[in-house]
């Protein structure tokens, strides 16, 4: 039986895997696409934690990372009673697409609602289309969610 409750999304990233790997685990590089803070500890067990719109921390750790290929980590938010952190599970799969570019693969699980998977979605759509942009060269300009708490529908990741 599949899970009620997933976001899924796929997006071809014009840059090899290894540069999409570092942007999803270089702290200095995550925030060239998103967050005002970010500690990561890319390894089993270690820190996931990310202030993706300066107004609200994402936190988990780390379940597996297989470099340039892999991640999966637990997720939530801190102070949500909804999508506490630790209680989802984000996996980012790269799969090289030759000559120069990767396919993200990225499935969240464990959200509570709809609501939530619709919202997450969104989320995810925004940053994943800022790690894009950022991949292929581009400057994503500033991040229009910036400040925002994820509390008044627009979604904070």
């Amino acid at each position: 039986m599949s899970e009620p409750f997933v976001v899924r999304r796929e997006t071809h990233v014009s840059a090899p895997p290894a540069a999409v790997f570092a942007l999803l685990t270089d702290p200095e590089k995550i925030l060239r696409w998103m967050g005002t803070e970010a500690q990561v500890e890319p390894k089993p067990g270690g820190l996931y934690l990310v202030n993706v719109t300066g107004a609200r921390f994402a936190r988990g750790s780390f379940r597996e990372v297989v470099p340039v290929h892999r991640l999966a980590y637990s997720f939530g938010w801190d102070g949500s009673e909804v999508v506490p952190p630790g209680s989802s599970l984000v996996e980012i799969d790269l799969l090289e697409e030759p000559p120069n570019g990767t396919l993200l693969r990225l499935t969240h699980t464990g959200l509570p609602s709809v609501e939530q998977c619709e919202g997450h979605a969104r989320g995810w759509a925004h940053y994943i289309d800022r790690l894009a942009a950022v991949a292929a060269g581009r400057d994503p300009g500033p991040d229009h969610w910036h400040g925002e708490d994820g509390q008044r529908g627009q979604p904070a990741k």
